[in-house]
């Protein structure tokens, strides 16, 4: 039997994490003592293992609680639908990619200011980009590369304020 600190060493996640899945009704202990303490078995290793294998899929957790108590949706739907949906995710980025290329073949679009903030919208939108997409898109720029982000704002000439609020996204 495994306390919720060895078990979450055990596989590498933190404490929280276990206490979530039990909260989420993903993972509960075989035993709690008096004091507490949660004791996990077996069984409850066996079904961590599962979880975490699932989680690092990608699975949502309400997708992997049909999963593993099989109820509802049968398994190959439900991995059906989350390939389905890395696929599309995959397409939108290989998207994504296609737009910066353009732009890194013509770098000068953007020092002469010929693509501005509508210009730039315009390309993204035929590029098969959503709102979402474009959001999710400035998050990534902003988290990699935060000083070249602000640079390509500045170069779309959007103002301060409208920059202060793209890069808080």
């Amino acid at each position: 039997m495994l306390t919720v600190t060895q078990l979450a060493k055990q596989f590498g996640v933190s404490r929280t994490t276990i206490l979530y899945y039990e909260k989420e009704e993903l993972l509960q202990p075989a035993y709690r003592a008096e004091n507490g303490y949660r004791w996990y078995g077996e069984k409850q290793i066996k079904r961590l293992e599962a979880i975490t294998a699932y989680r690092s899929y990608g699975l949502p957790v309400s997708s992997i609680r049909s999963l593993l108590d099989r109820n509802g949706e049968s398994q190959t739907q439900i991995l059906k639908d989350h390939f389905n949906e890395l696929e599309k995710e995959i397409q939108n980025l290989r998207a994504q990619q296609k737009a910066v290329v353009v732009l890194l073949q013509e770098p000068s679009l953007l020092e002469e200011r010929v693509v501005n903030k509508e210009r730039w919208v315009q390309i993204m939108v035929a590029a098969g980009f959503s709102e979402t997409d474009m959001v999710k898109w400035h998050q990534k720029f902003e988290q990699l590369e935060p000083e070249e982000h602000q640079k390509f704002l500045e170069s779309l000439g959007i103002s301060g304020d409208e920059i202060v609020k793209i890069r808080s996204l």
